[in-house]
């Protein structure tokens, strides 16, 4: 399976950084796990809505030029449906058994997704309706991720 991450802005924190190295290395057994990161596009501290959202159009448009059009596109949005860790794993398996091995999932920035990544996305998914950091989210998906992957391998992993 081919897995990319694509987020909005860097991963800045040296924690998030180990981190995120740490889960590559242990996912490179599963899986070719790709981490691309789009620069975040500025808007003043009190930015006007048409500000925003030509904002978050820019992010949309530098995201979906990285995506191919046999990939299948998993965008984390906060509307998206939320399930267990074993349903992800399910979800993961269902995927690369039928023909759907090259993967894509979106973090957006601050201000969220453009509609247009919306639009291109095959499914939403949600980790909880509580809004989280996005350079934190990042590491709470490859977690997932490699826990799903462990799951479905029938691996011991921590609970």
């Amino acid at each position: 399976m081919q897995i990319q991450i694509i987020a909005v802005g860097k991963l800045k924190e040296k924690y998030l950084q180990m981190a995120m190295s740490e889960y590559l290395k242990r996912m490179s057994a599963y899986a070719k796990m790709q981490v691309v990161e789009i620069a975040e596009a500025k808007v003043s501290e009190n930015g006007r809505e048409a500000d925003i959202l030509a904002a978050k159009q820019k992010e949309g448009d530098m995201i979906l030029a990285k995506i191919n059009n046999d990939v299948h596109v998993i965008a984390l949005a906060i509307e998206g449906k939320q399930c267990s860790s074993e349903a992800f794993a399910a979800s993961l398996d269902q995927l690369a058994t039928y023909g759907k091995s090259k993967v894509a999932f979106i973090i957006g920035g601050s201000h969220g997704l453009a509609d247009t990544v919306y639009q291109r996305a095959n499914q939403l998914l949600s980790f909880s309706e509580m809004t989280f950091p996005h350079q934190l989210m990042r590491v709470f998906l490859i977690e997932q991720i490699y826990r799903g992957f462990k799951i479905n391998m029938n691996e011991p992993y921590h609970k």
